[in-house]
């Protein structure tokens, strides 16, 4: 539990100039909403990176792991690695690309999409928590805003 201080502290940033900045608030909302998935997933083996590259993978998709590194907007070499971990799991496979050998997709497993069913209903709880003082209308708007930020038209 904060203690008094803590509070008042807290209270008195909340009165700042960067409370009005948008990136701020958008990476505090994440530090928070990421905090609270990390925590739900995590009875399940799995973090929000881990879970996306499974939920990425769980479809017919089938992508790269260049194309999930663009897509979630990591470094290659942290998907490779989230790739390696999901691997040892047997929650997802590295097949070769039809469409150029060279090259491999990354799929989920059957035990994988399995888990992303349970791992899912646990992080749309957390979303709910932390997502609660929203309306449905408000929520609808934030996902429409974040989407023509997080995929601008080119």
């Amino acid at each position: 539990m904060p203690k008094a201080a803590d509070v008042a502290a807290s209270r008195g940033l909340r009165a700042s100039a960067l409370t009005d900045d948008l990136s701020f608030l958008l990476a505090r909302a994440n530090a928070i909403a990421l905090a609270a998935g990390n925590a739900a997933l995590s009875e399940h083996g799995l973090k929000a990176r881990s879970y996306s590259v499974l939920v990425l993978t769980s479809g017919d998709a089938r992508p790269s792991q260049r194309e999930l590194a663009e897509f979630l907007r990591l470094d290659p070499s942290q998907v490779v690695s989230l790739v390696d971990d999901l691997q040892a799991r047997r929650l997802v496979e590295r097949q070769p690309d039809p469409a150029d050998r060279r090259a491999n997709v990354v799929v989920a497993t059957e035990a994988g999409r399995a888990l992303v069913v349970a791992a899912g209903e646990a992080a749309r709880a957390a979303e709910e928590r932390v997502h609660g003082d929203l309306s449905e209308s408000e929520r609808a708007t934030l996902a429409t805003l974040l989407r023509t930020l997080a995929f601008p038209s080119d």
